[in-house]
């Protein structure tokens, strides 16, 4: 069995990016620091834009780690991890330590809290009934070919490919009859808006 081979850019820009660190611990390094940021920067961003932040939150963080690895870059262990996975264990913390330092919601008695009924009231029931009712005085009114299809589309949730092979059409055809019953629908709806 073959070993997998290594891809000589990831380990190029390891290389790369170990050399960064080091410039950054050792000389302070603001150029290699730059260089981190750019390349670091919006993909942290965009981690915590992933796991629900908001677009401020995440640019404070973003800003907090790209800090933190310029103050502890010194310590830095290539034996531990890719600089990368460094970088990104350091925002998986910042992000951690920010949701931990996020005030507490106190509890609330339930017997005090009053909740909506989801019910829909009586007009919304009769309104939602009239537009129901409307809706199929359209569906009967549109041709049977372009009705079948809008049918099997909405009550049997087919998609086009499938209706096609159902009612052995080219898939064109399914399309077409769809168009134009939508447009047809359209215009025999347009009261309801």
């Amino acid at each position: 069995m073959e070993e997998p081979t290594e891809d000589p850019g990831q380990k190029t820009d390891q290389a790369q990016f170990e050399a960064l660190i080091s410039a950054v611990a050792v000389q302070r390094d603001k150029s290699a620091f730059e260089t981190l940021f750019v390349r670091f920067g919006p993909r942290i961003k965009g981690m915590m834009l992933g796991s629900g932040a908001s677009q401020d939150l995440a640019e404070d963080l973003m800003q907090e780690v790209m800090l933190t690895v310029w103050r502890k870059a010194a310590l830095y262990a290539p034996e531990r991890g890719t600089v990368s996975t460094w970088i990104f264990t350091i925002a998986r913390n910042a992000r951690i330590d920010r949701l931990r330092r996020q005030p507490v919601q106190p509890y609330v008695d339930v017997e005090t809290v009053s909740i909506a009924s989801d019910a829909p009231s009586a007009e919304a029931e009769m309104i939602t009934g009239q537009r129901g009712e409307l809706v199929r005085e359209a569906l009967q009114r549109l041709p049977k070919e372009q009705r079948d299809v809008i049918e099997l589309a909405f009550n049997q949730y087919m998609p086009q490919s499938e209706i096609a092979r159902k009612l052995d059409l080219p898939i064109g055809t399914v399309k077409s009859r769809t168009r134009l019953a939508y447009k047809k629908l359209k215009e025999n709806l347009e009261d309801l808006r």
